[in-house]
């Protein structure tokens, strides 16, 4: 089996790591590229830098946040808030990023995903999906061994604009699309479980982990050890993200990967650098 990853996702408004609750009450977590250097250091296999506002206030990522969190890296560097067009990529990645992330432009301009693959190969190009629990009991269906979004706990309707527009979307259709249209991997948020920690939505991460053929990030709600033991049998996932467990050090990077692994679960073990 191929090692699962675990992730630090960094939360960046105004160059500085902010974490909140369902996607608002955001509060400080410290500098981004301190952070990002430490969790070198402790063993995480990768970092996610998303600009929480860029979309918002219409504006690119902030390209110096990006380029002193790179310098200070040595595993694979995520960027994502503020793309909307190839200029937006090609300004991400000169800023040192090895991935680029989208989210709002991919549901406003799906050929952006082929593009960028085109340009960069599938596998710098990650789609983001914020997802909510849409109300409403609807049979489970299957097509073609595919689970898809309809639960008896309703649809997963698809968030844009940092969790503030619903669309008229369900995220394991939307997870599909992206994938055909040469997304390398899925970043799938569950806005419900967000900053709670009360566990990976392992329901909705199955159902997209199943109806695709590229891996999936499951994010939002990780709390405790047994919730990535979980996301990563149960809820199918390829990697799990986190990041106010992590900031606060309330779960340590080699801890956690000695507690997968002990549960059979194959894991990257470098130490981590003293």
């Amino acid at each position: 089996m191929l090692a699962r990853r675990v992730i630090a996702c960094l939360d960046v408004r105004d160059g500085g790591v902010v974490k909140g609750v369902n996607f608002s009450d955001l509060r400080p977590a410290g500098r981004a590229a301190d952070l990002a250097a430490r969790y070198d250091a402790e063993g995480i296999d990768e970092v996610v830098v998303l600009d929480v506002t860029a979309t918002l206030e219409n504006r690119r990522a902030l390209a110096d946040t990006i380029r002193e969190a790179s310098e200070r890296l040595f595993i694979p560097l995520t960027v994502g808030g503020g793309i909307r067009s190839m200029d937006d990529a090609r300004h991400i990645m000169d800023a040192g990023a090895d991935k680029v992330s989208l989210n709002s432009a991919a549901l406003r301009e799906p050929a952006l995903i082929s593009a960028l693959a085109r340009l960069y190969g599938s596998q710098a190009v990650i789609v983001a999906i914020d997802a909510k629990r849409d109300g409403g009991a609807v049979d489970a269906k299957r097509d073609g061994g595919a689970v898809d979004a309809k639960r008896d706990g309703g649809t997963w309707r698809v968030h844009s604009r940092s969790g503030t527009q619903a669309e008229a979307r369900d995220a394991v259709a939307w997870a599909r699309e992206a994938a055909d249209r040469g997304a390398g991997e899925i970043l799938l948020t569950s806005i419900d479980r967000d900053g709670t920690k009360s566990g990976f939505d392992c329901e909705l991460t199955a159902g997209v982990s199943t109806a695709v053929n590229i891996p999936v990030i499951a994010s939002g709600g990780a709390g405790e050890p047994e919730h990535f033991a979980e996301v990563f049998t149960a809820g199918r996932a390829d990697a799990a993200l986190a990041a106010s467990i992590f900031h606060f050090r309330e779960i340590e990077v080699a801890a956690l990967k000695a507690y997968l692994a002990a549960r059979g679960i194959p894991m990257r073990m470098e130490d981590p650098i003293q």
